[in-house]
């Protein structure tokens, strides 16, 4: 049965909000395609016709992940830095990877990924990394991009380290220390 061109649209849209969800949860070798295809409720016969391959499907959904958490951020009713610092350093958004930053759960995945992925990746950190030297106060453009740099970083890595650890203790003292060593995290 053929489906219409708005259906294909519908259904690759739900192929790629699930796989955009299910990677950040389990990695791009974490979810294989038939489960991914299920959690889209679809088949897995339907798959390539939306995507050249496993390869193409992650990074459109990096890209999806990265869009997705741009969104959010835009729907806060407070956007300021010490608000970001609060929400992105928090035991909720360490424990939510499907709905959290894509940064941080996908860098493992795209540093051994394709030429595809990383480049979609680094394009993600070039737009956070944009947002985020808009709210720096450092007084020359240069020195706002260093402060932005420096804080995701510090950002991501608390983030993907208080995921990776095996002690509550230790991984609420990786997001509190970095919180209140960043610019208005205190």
């Amino acid at each position: 049965m053929k489906v219409s061109r708005a259906q294909a649209e519908a259904n690759r849209e739900r192929i790629l909000d699930s796989a955009a969800q299910l990677f950040r949860e389990r990695g791009f070798d974490g979810i294989g395609l038939n489960e991914l295809m299920q959690a889209a409720g679809l088949t897995r016969g339907g798959f390539y016709g939306h995507f050249e391959s496993k390869d193409d499907l992650a990074a459109q959904a990096c890209r999806r992940a990265m869009r997705d958490g741009r969104e959010q951020w835009k729907r806060q009713p407070d956007r300021s830095l010490a608000a970001w610092v609060k929400a992105y350093l928090s035991e909720t958004h360490r424990d939510r990877p499907g709905a959290g930053c894509g940064l941080a759960a996908l860098a493992g995945d795209a540093a051994r990924g394709g030429p595809a992925l990383r480049e979609v990746f680094g394009e993600g950190v070039g737009n956070l990394v944009a947002v985020l030297q808009e709210q720096m106060p450092a007084a020359t453009p240069p020195e706002r991009r260093e402060q932005a740099l420096a804080m995701l970083s510090t950002m991501v890595g608390a983030l993907v380290l208080a995921r990776a650890v095996g002690d509550g203790g230790l991984s609420r003292e990786l997001l509190d220390a970095a919180r209140k060593n960043l610019p208005a995290g205190g």
